[in-house]
């Protein structure tokens, strides 16, 4: 396997990039890598060329740019790039950590889309804290703020392969994110979407799903429009951060017996902590492009 790496892209380009390369180089001898990046700020960087490329380029995207101008005006951009790579078969994949919309466009008008999927969507695994398995999938995190109810209904399949195939979770239960569980809750887009679903022989649907029980377990796919979901996803994370922050603080205003039970609770508080933070999940995926 070959994969693409937008050396340039992220707040700490390209050092972290670098060193993230050689650590999965070094667990991973069958990967091969491609760093698309400037030749003065990456070469300094890397220790051991073994399994590594660097291709020259001489522009950046920017966190601050306009995505698709971005894209159309950079065309020696690492990213734009690596997409062109990937695109002429000489990668598999393509890794960013650059500007998420601009990386986005280069995915669906560069590499381009999956015969028929409309609205390609950003995806990740998140926690379970109770179910048969421990996470489940969430999309659309924000790549479409609105949705049609097939572009939801499309997420469902997309959703479904991915828990099958990456997180080994057969006949996976999809779920719609909605605001209640009954099948005529929601605006006119969500009811058309849960009718689809409902009605497909694609997937294991088992209707909606509020916000409230999204770590619940209840399902492997949760489906979501964009702005639901990255909303959903980043209150979800600060409501239980801030549960956390406050019981912290209860503990050591109990005096020293509730001091000591804290002490012992710690490791428990850490591995929730731990599951809930964003920066765990090795980022999300762009599911829907080739």
């Amino acid at each position: 396997m070959k994969i693409a790496i937008d050396a340039m892209g992220g707040d700490y380009a390209p050092m972290e990039i670098v060193k993230g390369v050689e650590i999965v180089r070094d667990r991973y001898q069958d990967i091969e890598f491609l760093l698309f990046g400037t030749s003065e700020q990456v070469k300094p960087l890397v220790k051991d060329w073994s399994h590594i490329t660097l291709i020259p380029t001489t522009e950046v995207i920017e966190m601050g740019d306009e995505p698709v101008k971005a894209m159309r005006r950079k065309k020696d951009s690492s990213m734009v790039r690596a997409a062109n790579a990937v695109k002429a078969g000489e990668a598999d994949a393509l890794f960013s950590a650059g500007n998420t919309g601009a990386l986005l466009s280069s995915a669906i008008f560069l590499i381009g889309r999956i015969k028929g999927v409309d609205r390609p969507a950003l995806a990740t695994a998140l926690p379970s804290f109770a179910g048969e398995n421990d996470q489940f999938v969430f999309m659309d995190l924000g790549a479409n703020a609105e949705s049609k109810a097939s572009h939801l209904y499309q997420y469902g399949i997309l959703g479904s392969f991915y828990a099958s195939h990456v997180l080994g979770i057969n006949d996976a239960r999809v779920r719609l994110l909605n605001n209640g569980a009954e099948e005529d809750k929601g605006d006119e887009v969500h009811k058309i979407a849960h009718q689809l679903m409902k009605n497909s022989q694609s997937f294991n649907f088992l209707g909606n799903v509020e916000a409230r029980e999204l770590l619940e377990g209840t399902a492997d796919v949760v489906v979501a429009d964009g702005f639901s979901g990255n909303a959903a996803l980043k209150a979800t994370e600060g409501t239980a951060l801030m549960m956390l922050k406050q019981i912290k603080q209860a503990i050591m205003q109990t005096g020293l017996r509730g001091k000591m039970g804290g002490l012992l609770l710690k490791p428990a508080f850490k591995d929730i902590q731990k599951k809930l933070d964003y920066n765990e999940a090795g980022g999300a995926v762009i599911l829907g492009v080739n």
